[in-house]
């Protein structure tokens, strides 16, 4: 018997196994993983002992904890290979965004224990945040469970289910903001004469130090934006551009369209 399955070894399953094997939570053996990419088992078990299945049955039928490291696409097939297979002392874990407990209670059973889970991307480099949720047959045990899962990669956070696609929206889907506003800073840099490498490690740099400024700073994010805004000065000719085009509506209206978004793939309107 295997500790942790998992059904998808992608990035982000590949991040947590990365975790668990390295913070010593369990051995690369005691892990189990398929894929229909062989290509990606076979780096898992190089990498870090993970032993390849033969399908999804095997790991359902295999491991303790079974990790859904799938796209929400792929979620009914997999459901559809592996119910009637699931033990109802086995506890489901997934990832999927938009994809809800009652949703995978549909096919699996409402006996089994589950956990909605939404990580992020920074888990790759052990710095991403994941929001856990459980269903109702899930014990506080099966929760500690899922939190050294995650906290393996990152920091977590527990919230109602009901919360869960805001999550996707602010932190599952947040890198990609962060990335794209860095991207067109590089940009507006390279236009005003700066080369875009020195460009771009200036952007990178000034991002890190800001996140870990807010981090370790007693003060609020308005009060941190107060101290570089200077009267008059070149901080307040930027944000004052940003105010005139309606950069808080922008940000608000594309949370709201991620926000809807994670509810139509879990075929919610």
């Amino acid at each position: 018997m295997k500790s942790i399955g998992f059904i998808g070894a992608g990035n982000m399953a590949t991040a947590l196994v990365s975790g668990i094997v390295e913070s010593g939570l369990h051995k690369g053996d005691e892990l189990i993983a398929f894929d229909i990419r062989k290509e990606r088992m076979d780096k898992l078990k190089k990498e870090y002992g993970v032993v390849p299945a033969d399908s999804n049955l095997e790991v359902v039928e295999e491991a303790q904890t079974v990790m859904l490291c799938i796209k929400p696409q792929s979620m009914e097939e997999v459901l559809n290979e592996i119910k009637g297979h699931v033990h109802h002392d086995t506890l489901v874990i997934t990832i999927a965004a938009g994809i809800t407990i009652k949703y995978i209670e549909e096919f699996i059973g409402s006996e089994t224990p589950i956990i909605r889970v939404m990580p992020n991307t920074p888990a790759l480099i052990k710095m991403g945040v994941s929001a856990i949720s459980g269903g109702r047959r899930v014990t506080d045990e099966h929760m500690r469970i899922a939190a050294q899962i995650f906290s393996a990669v990152g920091e977590t956070v527990i919230v109602n289910e009901e919360l869960m696609d805001a999550v996707t929206a602010i932190s599952g889907s947040g890198p990609g903001y962060f990335f794209r506003f860095m991207e067109a800073l590089v940009d507006a840099g390279v236009r005003i004469g700066i080369d875009r490498e020195t460009c771009l490690k200036l952007v990178l740099s000034t991002g890190l130090g800001a996140t870990k400024l807010a981090t370790q700073s007693d003060k609020s994010l308005k009060e941190l934006r107060e101290m570089v805004t200077s009267p008059g000065g070149t901080t307040e000719a930027a944000l004052r551009v940003f105010n005139e085009r309606g950069f808080e509506e922008i940000i608000i209206s594309a949370i709201e369209s991620a926000h809807k978004r994670a509810k139509e793939l879990g075929g919610r309107k």
